[in-house]
């Protein structure tokens, strides 16, 4: 799993589907190259100072190392955008919130596929 670092990549993932969560919003969407998954973090300064943003930041990131990489799909983009409340929810929750939201996520992706235009 690699990191999107380039605001290119977090432009292109905006575009994709998106989910919302308690702790934070998961976009993603779907490469055709055939490279690695790769996962950006984003906080806005609305969520707090610097030192508040950092911890969200941490969190975010020590939540999708510990989640199945099965739970995410191959070829993906997905970008994490932290909220104030993840300061305070149980790690768990957010753990267990992340899981859900990356299949709402698949779903969400799998019918605007299937849609005609």
């Amino acid at each position: 799993m690699d990191r999107l670092r380039q605001r290119a990549d977090f432009l292109a993932v905006a575009n994709g589907a998106r989910v919302n969560a308690g702790a934070f919003a998961l976009q993603g969407r779907r490469r055709d190259d055939l490279g690695p998954i790769r996962v950006g973090f984003t906080v806005t300064r609305k969520s707090g100072t610097a030192t508040e943003r950092n911890r969200i930041r941490r969190r975010l990131r020590e939540a999708v190392r510990r989640i199945d990489a099965v739970a995410m799909q191959p070829h993906h983009d997905y970008v994490l955008i932290g909220r104030r409340a993840a300061l305070a929810c149980d790690f768990n929750t957010m753990l267990d919130d992340l899981r859900s939201a990356l299949k709402r996520l698949d779903r969400q992706a799998s019918k605007r596929k299937h849609q005609p235009d």
